[in-house]
């Protein structure tokens, strides 16, 4: 009896035993199948147009008297009107902008200051007093303040104050030059030629020209490039415009006192000026190898718009023929173009659909992640595609994903379209 009792309890034992294998072999083949659902699944999104820099848009609906023109939204890089926006060319005095650009850098960095004196070079005071030249003059042995030469160089335009704001930045125009050129490489503006800090031709920088150029050279950037430095520019030195409006200015020095006037006729008091463009900027350039040039900027429905003229007509220095082409190239954009505003998690047709293999969810289309603008012209429609970051799931409501690419409108931005950060109404999990 006693065996009987061993015998029966060793059995239940053994049966308990295969009982607790058994459920557990069952959990981990259910476990097994999540896990392998789980590494199975993947996001599948559309295939994504390589985009690459217009040259050419909108061109047939305007004819502008000028060898290339863009015209742009500052804030999204949405380009509205381009002719020959790729093609390197003089831009005389416009290339100033970079050397203010470097500036206002080296002012905050804290190197200089506005208050910081520094006196002219001979190869600088040389230039100033040349009648050819846009300038004020500058004298031997006199002290001029950084925020003199850079006044002197927006509104006047003043190539020996360049000069030597560069010298004050870099140690010389040389330097300053080498300067210049790393800059636009790290904005991957890699075609332009940047000889002197002016944009006088080189051999106005006597030691310091470049001898590896033509004496003749001169400082060449294409539409795009301009479009790309007053980005930056106007993006993060926004007080440059406190200058650039600024239609007559007194330059002191010492007895005596220059009355500079702004060579951007279209700004307010000046003969150019129509209040329908109400422009507070920015930078013109002349040579003969580069013609008439203008940047100009204005806010349009709280958005700022630039303009960019390169080889306008040049007869004289009263031909008003680069602001003639400015007007019309803002007529095209005020009278074809209208400001749409996009709310967030709006969606767009297109390749925007994103495909969740193996989960509930399966499929949700991308939206955007804030409130946009786009300037929209008659009878246009917005396709969109998607780009998306790689990302660990879940994909949460609201995350930012990637971006919406608008690959028909061009766009001075990484994308070369126009593009706005992307999102999902829905939780992938």
């Amino acid at each position: 009896m006693v065996i009987n009792m061993k015998l029966k309890n060793n059995n239940s034992f053994k049966n308990y035993q295969i009982i607790i294998f058994l459920v557990a072999f069952v959990c981990l083949i259910i476990f097994g199948w999540k896990v392998f659902r789980y590494r199975r699944t993947y996001i599948e999104v559309p295939t994504q147009t390589k985009t690459e820099i217009c040259d050419n848009y909108a061109q047939d609906n305007l004819a502008l008297n000028a060898k290339a023109a863009i015209i742009y939204d500052l804030k999204s890089g949405q380009i509205m009107y381009a002719k020959n926006i790729k093609q390197k060319l003089p831009v005389a005095s416009m290339s100033k902008l970079l050397t203010i650009y470097l500036t206002l850098k080296a002012i905050n960095a804290g190197k200089i200051s506005w208050q910081t004196k520094v006196m002219p070079s001979r190869e600088a005071i040389a230039v100033s007093k040349n009648p050819e030249y846009s300038n004020v003059p500058l004298q031997l042995g006199h002290q001029y303040t950084i925020r003199q030469l850079y006044q002197a160089t927006l509104i006047q335009s003043a190539n020996g104050a360049a000069m030597v704001l560069a010298s004050a930045v870099a140690g010389s125009s040389k330097k300053f030059v080498g300067m210049m050129r790393k800059q636009l490489l790290d904005w991957h503006i890699s075609q332009a030629q940047i000889v002197t800090p002016s944009g006088l031709p080189n051999f106005t920088l006597g030691r310091d020209a470049d001898s590896n150029k033509n004496a003749d050279a001169e400082n060449e950037l294409s539409a795009s490039d301009m479009g790309i430095l007053i980005k930056h520019l106007l993006l993060e030195f926004p007080q440059v415009l406190d200058t650039t409006r600024i239609s007559k200015l007194n330059f002191p020095d010492g007895h005596n006192t220059f009355k500079m006037v702004n060579w951007n006729l279209m700004l307010k008091g000046l003969s150019q000026y129509n209040e329908a463009y109400p422009v507070d900027g920015l930078k013109t350039g002349t040579t003969d190898a580069a013609g008439a040039c203008l940047a100009s900027t204005l806010v349009k429905n709280g958005r700022r718009i630039v303009t960019v003229i390169i080889g306008a007509r040049h007869l004289n220095g009263n031909d008003p023929a680069r602001f003639v082409e400015t007007k019309k190239l803002y007529a095209y954009f005020y009278n074809n173009y209208s400001l749409h505003i996009y709310k967030r998690w709006t969606q767009f047709p297109g390749k925007t659909l994103i495909k969740v293999k193996n989960r509930p969810i399966n499929e949700v289309r991308a939206c955007l992640y804030q409130d946009t603008g786009i300037w929209i012209s008659k009878g246009q429609k917005l396709d969109a595609e998607l780009s998306m970051n790689k990302m660990p799931m879940p994909i949460k409501v609201g995350t930012n994903i990637g971006k919406l690419i608008f690959p028909n409108i061009p766009a001075l931005n990484n994308e070369n379209a126009l593009a706005f950060d992307a999102t999902t109404s829905k939780e992938l999990k």
